[in-house]
């Protein structure tokens, strides 16, 4: 079994989590000013990507330039990885390949404090993404925990590219956010992005967040 095996009800009855699905987390988040250049990149990208329809056109051209923005916002004082290996524990299943991680590091060479994951709907069903997205929250967490990293939560995401949807797991709780938020929303979702790796990271706050 591997991350991408996972159904939603099979990871919460397995690591035994408690779910709460209506909040809105990031109801105060305060929608970034997209740069020139990611504006530009979107509007030509987009439109390709949708127009191709594979999960690999949607990950190259919509998904890895927003994350790279977010790297950039936070003057790269985090690593981005793309399709690692993140196995952490083969025998409950914590194995596997991760879509993105971004890690509350600098080290670009290795994973060292996993904050967020991203994994890419596929076949558009961001419902089943959730189960996947969920395992990999474990993982993190578990990591975290034996490498001695003081995060406080860990964050993921599951989108087409075009929709996005947020999961925190703080402790054996899961919280779902509420809201679905689309690429016309760019500057909201690029703030919630920046806004958990910079709570995550004490050292460097990154403004208001």
């Amino acid at each position: 079994m591997s991350y991408s095996d996972f159904t939603f009800r099979e990871a919460v009855n397995r690591f035994e989590l408690t779910v709460i699905e209506q909040e809105d987390l990031f109801a105060p988040v305060v929608e970034l000013v997209v740069s020139e250049f990611l504006r530009a990149t979107l509007a030509e990208n987009v439109p390709l990507a949708l127009a191709i329809q594979t999960e690999k056109a949607r990950s190259e051209l919509i998904i890895a330039p927003i994350l790279v923005e977010v790297r950039r916002i936070l003057d790269r004082r985090i690593s981005l990885f793309s399709g690692v290996d993140f196995t952490v524990d083969v025998s409950q299943g914590l194995n596997g390949v991760c879509d993105y991680l971004i890690s509350q590091s600098k080290e670009q060479f290795y994973i060292q404090a996993p904050v967020i994951t991203i994994v890419e709907a596929k076949n558009e069903n961001m419902k089943a993404g959730i189960g996947q997205c969920t395992a990999t929250l474990v993982a993190s967490q578990r990591f975290n925990l034996r490498e001695g990293n003081q995060l406080p939560a860990v964050y993921g995401a599951v989108t087409t590219g075009n929709v996005w949807r947020f999961l925190k797991l703080q402790e054996q709780t899961l919280y779902i956010d509420q809201p679905e938020y689309y690429i016309d929303r760019i500057g909201t979702i690029l703030a919630i992005l920046v806004q958990i790796t910079s709570y995550a990271d004490s050292h460097h706050p990154a403004s208001q967040y």
